[in-house]
Formats: C-alpha cells, structure tokens, sequence
C-alpha cells in the first residue's frame, strides 16, 4: 500500500475541516476480543513461508512466535498457495479441529507482484453483485485465487458439516478476504469476515452487498493506520461496515476497553477514517506484530 500513499494528502486536505465532532466510546465484550485475537493469529500465520508452501500441514509461526492460540490449536491445512502469475497472491485454507472452523487466511504486502497489485487501483466489473465494481489490482488477487480456495474450501466443509468458515487477513490479505467471503456467501456458505488493517475495495454498490450479507462483519483498524484511508474516498472508495477501531498505540496490549465498536457506516469519522496521521507502525502492529513472520527482504518472483 506504500506505492499509492501520496494520495492521503488529497483526501487529508477534503476532510481536514471534518473531525471536531467527538468520539465514542464503545468497548467490546471480552468475547469478541478473544476472538479477535485468535483469528488476528490467522492472518498472521498467512505471513510465515512453511504455511504458504505445504499442504497437510500444521499451522506454525516458528520465527516470530505470534500465533500461539494457533499453534495451540489441531489444524492441518487443505491448500496452501503462493507465487501466483500475476499478483503473487499467498495464503491457506486450514481446518481447526479444536475450535471447529475452516479458515481462509490471506497474506499481506510481501513482494514486487504484491505491491504492483496495491497500485492498480482502477475499478473493474465484479461478478460478486450486479453492478459492483472493485479496485482492479485486489479483485484480479482475488481471481488468481479463487478456484483453489473455493474447491478447498467445499471439500472441507463437506468433510466438517459442523464447523463455522471464517476469512480472515490484513492488509493486501485483508481485502482479498473480503472477495473470498462474499464469494463463499453467495454460494451458499455462511462466513464470518474478519479483516486487519483492510483498504477500501470500491464503491457503495460492492460495500454495501458485502455489509449486508448473513455471517458478520468484523473490520478492525489500529489508530492512524494510514492503509484503510486508501485508495481516498475522493476517488469513491468507501468501506465495508461495520468497523472496531483500536486506539491504543503500538507495542501495548490492546484491551476490550480500547476498541470502539461497532461504528456502523461505509464512512464513519468517528474511527479510523476521522484521522490523519501517517503511522505505518501503526498498520503493523494489531495485537502483536501481525507480518514479522515473513523473513525480509524484498521479494521478486520465484
């Protein structure tokens, strides 16, 4: 998301006069916090090279030791991709016997392929809703994705008839889960979508199908994390609802007393989109450090 940061300051300067109203403050059960915290291990997992390379597999965090309820957990995976032509889209599918769900995992920004899909932010047709157009470079991950992640996930749940689907991802990952809950839901699935650190994926038409589909919505942002302020509002990007916006800063344990939700809106200055600042620590840090599983460097194609 990087490559397309210089267009905060033209929403900054749109709705620098907007933000005096106050905030409030709704904190969330300990429940739902818990949950948060497990499937924030989830997207963190999509981050780790031994999850996106081996299927039949455990899930593990071994360099950075951030999923512990995961690693906790029974889990195997049934997919696992990386490397895709175009857009270099990496995740999992994964069933956890303990905790009785089936999880699509997506990883964030990690590699050339993955930057140049942050930046192809022209809006295509979709075929999730009619008349739902999307940000070209999320929705065309999405597409190189979705056979694998569909037939795993069918098969999965035919074996496990029981268990609850969640989608789950930040950043990149974060918007690619949105396509992947909306997908699943529209054949028939109930999907719980919770994302991290998630950017607009398009215009109301999209937002508002996806915000309105049966199996919850759950679309938390850290502070000023610059990345669900793009792409701008200005460009008719808005998001899908509702949010839980944590306001505590980075590196501290993060408590149901600080997350405000659910503020309820495709735009809602009453959270993230109602600030301005630029903390890119801030898009990294959601309850531990969400990416430090994936070992460095600039990644260029296998």
């Amino acid at each position: 998301m990087l490559s397309i940061i210089a267009y905060l300051s033209a929403f900054t300067a749109l709705i620098s006069g907007t933000l005096a109203s106050p905030i409030e403050r709704r904190a969330i059960s300990t429940a739902l916090l818990a949950e948060f915290n497990l499937f924030e291990q989830y997207a963190a997992a999509a981050y780790c090279p031994n999850n996106n390379n081996s299927p039949g597999t455990k899930l593990t965090c071994p360099t950075s030791n951030n999923c512990p309820l995961v690693e906790a957990a029974t889990t195997v995976t049934t997919d696992e991709f990386q490397n895709s032509l175009v857009t270099d889209v990496t995740g999992y599918v994964a069933v956890d016997s303990t905790n009785h769900l089936i999880v699509v995992a997506f990883r964030g920004t990690e590699s050339v392929r993955n930057y140049a899909a942050d930046a192809d932010f022209p809006v295509v047709a979709t075929d999730i809703c009619s008349g739902c157009t999307a940000d070209q470079g999320f929705y065309n991950s999405w597409l190189e994705a979705r056979a694998g992640v569909i037939a795993s996930v069918q098969a999965a749940a035919k074996a496990n008839p029981s268990y609850s689907i969640v989608a789950t991802g930040h950043s990149l990952g974060a918007a690619i889960a949105d396509f992947a809950a909306a997908e699943l839901r529209n054949q028939g699935y109930s999907v719980a979508l919770y994302t991290f650190g998630s950017p607009r994926i398009g215009g109301a038409e999209i937002s508002s199908y996806i915000t309105s589909q049966p199996g919850g919505n759950y679309r938390i942002t850290h502070f000023d994390d610059p990345v669900p302020r793009l792409p701008p509002i200005l460009l008719g990007f808005v998001h899908i609802s509702p949010e839980y916006w944590i306001t505590t800063g980075n590196e501290v344990a993060v408590t149901a007393q600080d997350i405000n939700g659910p503020l309820t809106g495709s735009v809602n200055f009453a959270g993230n989109t109602g600030t301005t600042g630029f903390d890119l620590t801030a898009h990294g840090w959601y309850f531990n450090n969400i990416s430090s599983c994936y070992p460095g460097g600039f990644e260029f194609k296998n």
